[in-house]
């Protein structure tokens, strides 16, 4: 895989043009999940978290996923609305970092990607107490068909607990694999309205 060239700068001023042929890359090659990206939050404690979802969705406001906000990642955000990010694509030897601010998304914009998401899913987002201690496999199981109950047609409301939330980048970092460990990395950090860009030693 060729490094980070300068037309990779001339013809990308900021970050998120050079995100987007990234990303339809990894969705063209990686065999699994290539919008699986590790998130890293951090509460009152100010231990940090870190653990895998789904990139939901991206462009120039920032990179949006979902879940539960009583969750331990919701309870953290809520202490510290603020995360980093990590998508690695092994079959390109490629990898995207970012941080910033976290807000949720509007009530609308959760309705709307809820809708999408199948029965069973919509169904599990009411029944699981996430991050909550579980007696058993049964227990979770009986709440689920409870819900079905409450549910019995196509129409599964969001519920209140459930929705998403955007990380706005302060900072996106591009890293290509490189022979001998003599790695590509170009960091475009956030200045006002626009970004400035610079190469890392590998």
């Amino acid at each position: 895989m060729d490094g980070l060239t300068k037309d990779d700068f001339t013809q990308n001023p900021d970050p998120w043009g050079l995100f987007r042929q990234w990303f339809a890359d990894a969705q063209a090659t990686e065999p699994e999940d290539p919008n699986a990206m590790a998130l890293a939050t951090s509460g009152a404690d100010g231990l940090p978290d870190v653990r895998i979802v789904l990139l939901k969705d991206a462009d120039e406001r920032g990179f949006v996923f979902y879940t539960n906000t009583l969750s331990m990642k919701g309870m953290e955000l809520a202490d510290n609305p603020r995360a980093a990010l990590v998508l690695h694509w092994k079959s390109l030897r490629r990898q995207v970092r970012a941080r910033g601010s976290v807000t949720k998304v509007e009530d609308a914009e959760a309705d709307a990607y809820f809708a999408t998401r199948a029965r069973d899913s919509r169904l599990g987002a009411w029944a699981s107490r996430q991050s909550q201690p579980l007696d058993s496999r049964e227990t979770l199981m009986r709440a689920v068909e409870e819900v079905a109950a409450r549910f019995p047609g196509e129409t599964v409301a969001r519920p209140p607990h459930w929705t998403g939330y955007r990380i706005a980048p302060v900072t996106m970092e591009f890293w290509q694999d490189g022979a001998y460990r003599l790695h590509d990395r170009v960091r475009f950090t956030r200045q006002g309205e626009g970004w400035r860009s610079n190469r890392l030693y590998p």
